[in-house]
């Protein structure tokens, strides 16, 4: 307190900058739990909204203190996802027993994803390592308490840290305890990953089996059959989707996109010019221009039409 100028929210900065020199270290996290001894509403203040990286850190492990370790692991997980290049699970909380036995699935899940939320390279030897506490964690949850959708929630996480092999087994436990649709999508997207594109196409068509009113799933097999150039197929995949879905501006773009591709339709590519301003990710608005502009013949003002939204980004 001497050192922060006698101001407990300071002193938790202080802690919590510590923790991230050296996660495993017990002291900084001896302090904060003397200063919220001490300084009971003051600390709760300091961490009651947290917005910097220091206060995710403060607020796990004070999380831990007062019991709520699905909270704790949701922050923990947030931080994991921002810097993963830190073993923050060496944290000594992390592997306590009173933690692990706690946890739940779905709070374990959530927390695998907050870690999968932030774009960063989880792929590599560095993160694997340090997340070893976490994947641990893992097998004790869900060994104690099944169930399968959190399972496969925490599957996306060991596919995202390349881990494809455990990924896949993971997901087959998940099927022993019951058959969800979930399952399916996070283990296409492992075959994706790795480049299968039949599984990926098999697992996605079992998870409609499971689901044949998600919309979602017809334009992923959509996708997959417009890689594979098989357009009459995209837009008939897309066609079913639409029955489900009629208004999604994604599915319609998706739709005029292949159509133009398979049979030439100016009246669907100038939908899918209409449709594509209003498409929220940039990426595949291009992509689905890029299909629909492999048709030859087209006119040459939509071309120049098409090219210019490829460009607004």
């Amino acid at each position: 307190m001497a050192h922060c100028g006698g101001s407990p929210a300071e002193a938790v900065a202080y802690a919590a900058r510590a923790i991230e020199e050296n996660p495993a270290d017990p002291e900084p996290y001896k302090l904060l739990a003397d200063l919220r001894r001490t300084s009971p509403s003051e600390i709760a203040a300091a961490v009651a909204e947290p917005s910097g990286l220091w206060q995710f850190v403060a607020a796990s492990y004070l999380c831990f203190l007062d019991d709520e370790m699905d909270q704790a692991v949701g922050w923990l997980g947030s931080v994991i996802g921002y810097r993963p290049y830190v073993a923050w699970a060496s944290a000594p909380w992390f592997s306590d027993a009173r933690f692990v036995g706690a946890l739940s699935a779905a709070g374990l899940a959530d927390a695998s994803l907050n870690i999968t939320d932030y774009g960063t390279d989880l792929d590599n030897d560095a993160v694997r390592e340090h997340l070893q506490p976490w994947f641990r964690a893992i097998e004790v949850v869900c060994d104690r308490d099944p169930a399968a959708a959190d399972m496969a929630r925490m599957a996306k996480l060991l596919r995202f840290c390349g881990r494809t092999d455990e990924s896949l087994a993971l997901c087959e436990r998940a099927d022993s305890v019951e058959r969800v649709m979930l399952t399916e999508v996070i283990r296409a997207g492992t075959w994706r990953r790795l480049g299968d594109r039949q599984e990926t196409t098999a697992a996605f068509r079992r998870a409609l089996q499971l689901d044949p009113t998600n919309w979602s799933l017809y334009l992923d097999l959509a996708d997959l059959a417009a890689e594979d150039s098989d357009f009459p197929t995209a837009a008939d995949l897309v066609r079913q989707g639409l029955a489900h879905e009629p208004q999604d501006v994604t599915l319609r773009a998706a739709g005029a996109a292949y159509r133009v591709r398979a049979a030439g339709s100016i009246a669907d590519l100038d939908l899918l010019l209409e449709l594509a301003v209003e498409l929220p990710h940039a990426g595949y608005r291009n992509g689905l221009i890029e299909h629909a502009l492999g048709r030859p013949d087209l006119p040459p003002d939509r071309i120049a039409a098409a090219r210019r939204l490829q460009t607004e980004d």
